[in-house]
C-alpha cells in the first residue's frame, strides 16, 4: 500500500523541473500563437472556437504533465490547432456558405413575452432554462421582454427594456431563425 501511495504522490526533482520548464515553454508558445492569430482563438463565438479552447487546454495539460506528447510534439500540435483555427476564421470571413456550414444559427426562443415552444424543442431548452436567464438579466415581467435568443455559442441572450416604446433594431436579429416574428405587428 505504501509503495502505491508513493508512486501516486512522489515526483523526482528532475520530473518537477521538466514539468516547470514544459509549462513555461508551452505557455509562452500559446501566448505567441495567440498574438499571431488573434484573440478569436479563445473566443466563445462558435462551436469551433469552443473546440479550439478545449483542445488547447487539453494539449497544454498533457504536454506539461506527461512525457507524451513530447515538448516538441506539443508545440507542433499547438501550431496545427492555431493554424486550423486561423484557416477556419479566414474561410468564414470569405465565404458565407462556409460560415453557415460550420456554425449553428441563432434561434429565437421568445418574441416579446411569448415563448416559442417549437424553437425551445429545437434548441433542447426548457422554459425553466429561459426563466433562469430572464432572472439573470433582471427582467421583471413579460412586458419587458423584447426577445430571447439562443446564440450560436449555446448562450441565451435576453433583450429587454422598461421603456414601453422600445424596439429592436432589425439588423441586430437579422441572422436569427424566426426573427420575423418580432416584427409581425408592425
Amino acid at each position: 500500500m505504501k509503495d502505491t501511495f508513493e508512486k501516486w504522490t512522489a515526483a523526482s526533482t528532475e520530473e518537477i523541473l521538466i514539468v516547470v520548464m514544459s509549462a513555461a515553454v508551452i505557455y509562452f508558445v500559446i501566448l505567441a500563437y495567440t498574438r499571431m492569430t488573434g484573440l478569436r482563438s479563445f473566443s466563445k463565438m462558435s462551436a469551433s472556437d469552443f473546440a479550439m479552447t478545449i483542445a488547447v487546454g487539453s494539449l497544454f495539460a498533457s504536454t506539461i504533465s506527461s512525457p507524451t506528447p513530447t515538448l516538441s510534439l506539443g508545440i507542433v500540435s499547438l501550431s496545427c490547432l492555431f493554424a486550423g483555427q486561423w484557416a477556419l476564421a479566414l474561410l468564414r470571413r470569405r465565404f458565407g456558405w462556409f460560415n453557415r456550414l460550420i456554425d449553428n444559427e441563432p434561434l429565437l426562443l421568445m418574441a416579446g413575452g411569448q415563448m416559442i415552444d417549437e424553437n425551445l424543442r429545437k434548441a433542447n431548452v426548457t422554459r425553466e432554462d429561459v426563466y433562469g436567464k430572464l432572472r439573470e438579466a433582471n427582467a421583471f415581467n413579460r412586458n419587458q421582454i423584447l426577445a430571447v435568443v439562443f446564440e450560436t455559442t449555446g448562450d441565451i441572450s435576453v433583450l429587454h427594456s422598461t421603456l414601453e416604446d422600445a424596439e429592436i433594431d432589425r439588423e441586430f436579429v437579422q441572422g436569427v431563425i424566426d426573427h420575423q416574428r418580432l416584427f409581425m405587428d408592425r
